[in-house]
């Protein structure tokens, strides 16, 4: 009996044992699975929008990165890595962040990369704790950057130069230059994580280079001149490229690796996303700078059908990104501050959020902070503050124009672009005050197709001047200082 009582109660034990090591195995596989999330741009059936998920805008005025739950649609705050003041970032001393601009990620969500074009700077930060891992500097106005699809190396494009920089994620040292065309970029790399695509600003070109011992393999000549941006599709048998002085999109068959066609989108062409929908169809937005919309396309191989032109609710949109399960695109809004909601199934915007200022790129990272509510070191340095974009009159010539004014720490920032004026002739920019006197803010010069695109400028504007007109600066005139081309995309 005493035998049988033990045997039992070992044959307990051993069960509940059992049991327990069942129970740890099915939570370990469920982690496991967790852990195995799908990153946007991503085919039909990924996991939806989860409040681990964050959405990132790199502001370039505001020297920040803003950081969205898109769960909730709320701007928890943002990652402060530059000055706010212009004294401070012109100062002899700055070593802070400045002209924060690109973004990528790592695959697993748990590495966010920040390129500052104007300090030449690419950092790592962790998203959990918002924390900068590693900064390193690279050569002359870097662009945009990835982790690759390992999360071993950063590949950023050094758009100043002629070569991509590939960077240790754990010690931020470069290990590789890998020489390119000139004026690199961006580097997408394919879904299955095999080949890297760099387009370039100063070559109509993109390199197709082998991940595995970075090699370049193919050169695909054609495609329309200055490209800013690029992106691949899910499938990964499409490679779309923006090209904002040409205002056109440039689609390539990633597979045979010849340009498919060159598409006429508008002024300012910026960041091309994509969407997979019920529907069974694939699909293109594009962001148009100039003309203040997102187009949608259903991808046709070398005949995408333009669909929709989709009316923001703010100017200038620029980045570009779709949450996993396709049901949202986020558009930041570059002359706004802002970013806009876009609900894929009715192709409409559905919420309007205030971020920093200047936004540029933005990026969907799922499963960014697995645990918390990932406010650690966030700041609200640059949200809140005032800015509007208004019409400019134009007077001795015909043309249209529009002048973005923000308030910064220590002066206004004004970004004038137009359209439709006389090539290569120099205009100035006037103030009126409330008394109707006028005072000259600045001149420029058109560009060859009697454009311009982004001119910037520094001075007290909000609260001393009405509006403002553009006219003609008469031949021998005195001119006032001159507005430096923003280095937003620009050469």
């Amino acid at each position: 009996m005493l035998a049988r009582r033990v045997i039992v109660r070992l044959g307990v034990g051993v069960a509940a044992a059992l049991t327990l090591l069942a129970a740890a195995a099915v939570h370990a596989e469920g982690a496991a699975k967790a852990h195995r999330v799908v990153q946007a741009p991503a085919v039909r059936g990924a996991q939806p929008i989860s409040s681990h998920d964050r959405v990132y805008t790199a502001d370039m005025a505001s020297n920040t990165v803003s950081v969205i739950d898109p769960n909730t649609n709320e701007v928890l705050g943002t990652i402060p890595l530059g000055q706010a003041s212009l004294g401070q970032i012109l100062g002899p001393v700055d070593t802070s962040q400045v002209g924060v601009h690109g973004l990528g990620f790592s695959r697993d969500g748990r590495l966010l990369d920040v390129i500052s074009v104007n300090s030449n700077a690419a950092q790592l930060i962790h998203t959990q704790s918002n924390v900068v891992a590693t900064t390193s500097y690279v050569g002359r106005s870097p662009h945009e950057g990835f982790v690759a699809p390992d999360g071993q190396t950063l590949w950023v494009a050094v758009r100043g130069q002629s070569y991509v920089s590939v960077l240790s994620t754990r010690t931020g040292r470069e290990v590789q230059r890998i020489a390119t065309a000139g004026g690199p970029s961006k580097v997408v790399f394919s879904p299955n994580g095999t080949l890297a695509y760099v387009n370039h600003l100063r070559a109509s070109e993109v390199e197709v280079i082998r991940v595995r011992d970075r090699r370049i393999i193919k050169r695909i000549p054609g495609t329309a001149p200055q490209s800013s941006d690029e992106a691949i599709s899910p499938d990964g048998r499409e490679l779309w490229l923006g090209h904002p002085f040409t205002g056109q999109i440039t689609v390539i068959d990633a597979q045979r690796m010849r340009v498919l066609t060159i598409l006429n989108t508008g002024p300012r062409t910026n960041h091309p996303q994509f969407v997979s929908k019920p529907d069974g169809h694939n699909y293109a937005y594009v962001t148009v700078g100039g003309l203040n919309e997102t187009l949608v396309f259903r991808r046709d191989g070398a005949h995408p059908l333009l669909l929709k032109s989709i009316q923001d609710h703010g100017f200038g949109p620029h980045g570009i990104w779709p949450s996993p399960d396709n049901s949202r695109i986020y558009v930041a809004l570059q002359n706004s501050d802002a970013v806009d909601v876009i609900d894929t199934a009715t192709d409409t915007v559905i919420d309007t959020l205030h971020v920093g200022q200047d936004p540029m790129a933005l990026v969907y990272v799922a499963d960014a902070v697995p645990q918390g509510d990932g406010r650690n070191r966030l700041s609200r340095q640059g949200l809140g503050q005032p800015v509007e974009t208004i019409p400019v009159e134009i007077r001795g010539s015909s043309g249209t124009a529009a002048l973005t004014i923000r308030r910064l720490d220590d002066a206004d920032q004004l970004v004038l672009n137009a359209r439709g004026l006389p090539a290569q002739q120099t205009f100035t920019l006037n103030g009126v005050r409330p008394d109707a006197t006028t005072a000259p803010l600045f001149s420029i010069t058109t560009s060859a197709t009697g454009s311009v695109d982004q001119a910037l400028a520094y001075t007290d504007f909000l609260g001393l001047y009405d509006h403002t007109f553009l006219a003609p600066t008469p031949p021998g005139a005195q001119t006032t200082h001159f507005a430096l081309y923003h280095l937003l995309c620009g050469p």
